[in-house]
């Protein structure tokens, strides 16, 4: 065990001599609760934040509900303190020495406290990549002046946050080493690569298993102890990994062990780097070339980061823990809003746009029909038909997050008949035809188009995208349009139509259900844009819903 804290804070708070307020302003420039005080000649003028904080001192050298941790670095929060000690039970008070890079924590019990300080002996706690050290304090208490108990609002708020986990955490059922994560309100892709990142902050990630489910993504995390995953969860849950969508929400799997069989964008088993990708292309290049490492997201590697990520730590939901000032390593608050945005800045490598679609039905393709499709995930710019291959394409998007939407949606859905296939294009952009040379239609230019969903930075119609489905979702009809009228418009369009629902509340939205997925394809490339009446023009999306 390491020794006490009295030497650690250069005296000032050595558990055999009792200071008075001012003495101990003096000697550890203004420590208040939770919080350091700029150093001040006069501390007279500070005395009331000094006195927000008093140690009880008998029996130093005891075990103690007191923990002392050490080697902090200096813009460690309140928060992330108090998140140290929340898997071991209630914590009950936190006081930050900035100045000194250490901290004290009180748990509700010794017990809890010993179980805290055991774990840490043998695995080495972190905090922002930085190894910081856990033992007993010789104070017995943290004792917080009654007038003062809310002057630091930030220890307060980290105190409430942490009951408030803890309580939560209490009714849903009992830890696991293995959590489930699901992502709501999806509106730019999430990588396994970017949960690593994510979820690494907290403690070391054994595997990642991801999939989609009920139409929401979702992954299954492996911690290699139940400490570990009780704080990635309490830390994380709620959470935004973007400013206001990509929600996570976390809770614990009825699983205790992840079998990982591939290492992949699926999967990844982080103890066995030598399992195989799945593809045996590459895994005979892999065995070639030498054991796999870590394979990078597409996402990731168009944008040259390793995660688009800030905001998962930055924002603060209503209840949630604040996390500001916790990026992850190597990546900037700017380089999160280009992971974000798909803002590109100056000097960097543009991002490729371009999507490469084969398979496609000649005898019906044609690139308005391409541009109405892909524009469901995104703002077409540009469309080629090949001229001597009619059953490719290339769709130029005009983030490259759009083609990732793409790509997850729109891959091996059969349309027309066939199964097309849809991946990245090594071209970083379309070229149009040189004036006079023949082209037959083959490519156009839509970066003008007045029908791109998504022109409005932060377009609600990000918050509707949706896979394909059977049901339809239409909207901007118009209220001279019966019922009817749209059921046969969609039947001369070739759709059979199973069932038709207007929004009770907004009778210009509706649903229609057709036969199949294919037949919705189908029915959203016609009936989008179509002309209603004299002023309305039909809109069409996939919706998540069913009637």
């Amino acid at each position: 065990m390491m020794n006490g804290d009295n030497d650690d804070v250069g005296g000032y708070l050595n558990p055999g001599t009792k200071r008075g307020s001012d003495e101990l302003l003096a000697q550890t420039g203004a420590v208040s609760n939770g919080s350091v005080m700029s150093p001040a000649p006069n501390h007279a003028d500070n005395n009331n934040d000094a006195k927000k904080v008093k140690l009880d001192t008998k029996n130093p050298g005891a075990p103690s509900r007191v923990i002392h941790i050490r080697n902090i670095p200096n813009e460690v929060t309140e928060a992330e303190i108090v998140h140290l000690g929340i898997p071991f039970g209630k914590v009950t008070n936190v006081l930050v020495l900035k100045g000194k890079n250490q901290a004290f924590l009180e748990m509700s019990d010794e017990v809890s406290a010993t179980t805290m300080v055991n774990y840490f002996t043998n695995c080495t706690a972190q905090l922002r990549g930085r190894a910081v050290y856990v033992q007993f304090s010789n104070h017995k208490e943290l004792k917080t002046d009654q007038t003062h108990s809310n002057a630091n609002p930030s220890a307060q708020a980290a105190l409430q946050a942490a009951q408030a986990l803890v309580n939560q955490t209490d009714t849903q059922g009992g830890p696991n080493t293995v959590l489930r994560v699901i992502v709501e309100h999806m509106i730019y892709p999430v990588t396994l690569d970017v949960l690593y990142q994510i979820f690494s902050r907290v403690g070391k990630v054994l595997k990642i298993v991801t999939f989609t489910k009920n139409n929401t993504f979702q992954a299954l995390i492996q911690y290699p102890d139940v400490v570990t995953a009780q704080a990635a969860k309490m830390t994380l849950d709620g959470q935004n990994i973007y400013n206001a969508c990509c929600t996570l929400r976390i809770e614990y799997s009825k699983l205790s062990n992840l079998n990982v069989k591939y290492n992949n964008d699926k999967s990844r088993d982080y103890t066995n780097p030598n399992l195989p990708t799945g593809d045996p292309a590459l895994d005979s290049a892999l065995a070639i070339g030498g054991a796999p490492g870590v394979l990078a997201s597409p996402f990731a590697a168009m944008h040259g980061l390793s995660s688009p990520l800030t905001a998962a730590y930055g924002a603060s939901p209503a209840g949630g823990m604040p996390f500001t000032g916790m990026p992850l390593a190597g990546v900037t608050p700017t380089a999160a809003a280009l992971g974000a945005a798909g803002i590109r800045l100056p000097g960097q490598p543009s991002p490729n746009c371009v999507l490469l679609v084969s398979n496609l039905n000649e005898e019906m393709v044609t690139p308005d029909a391409l541009f109405t499709l892909f524009g469901v995930y995104g703002d077409v710019q540009r469309v080629k038909i090949l001229f001597n291959k009619k059953d490719n394409a290339l769709v130029q998007m005009s983030e490259p997050h759009q083609t990732q939407l793409a790509i997850s949606h729109l891959d091996k859905m059969k349309t027309w008949g066939k199964q097309i296939r849809v991946t990245l294009s090594k071209h970083q952009t379309v070229q149009l035809p040189k004036e006079g040379q023949p082209d037959a239609g083959l490519t156009k230019d839509y970066s003008n188009s007045p029908l791109h969903r998504f022109k409005k930075p932060g377009s609600k119609n990000y918050q509707n995208i949706y896979p394909p489905s059977a049901t339809l979702h239409l909207s901007n009809i118009p209220p001279t349009v019966d019922e009817e009228q749209i059921k046969d418009a969609f039947a001369h369009a070739g759709a059979s139509v199973k069932a038709f629902k207007f929004f009770p509340k907004d009778r210009k939205m509706a649903l229609i259900q057709l036969g199949s997925v294919e037949e919705a394809i189908a029915a959203l490339i016609k009936m989008h844009n179509f002309q209603l009446s004299d002023s309305s023009h039909l809109r069409v999306s996939f919706s998540k819903s069913t009637i």
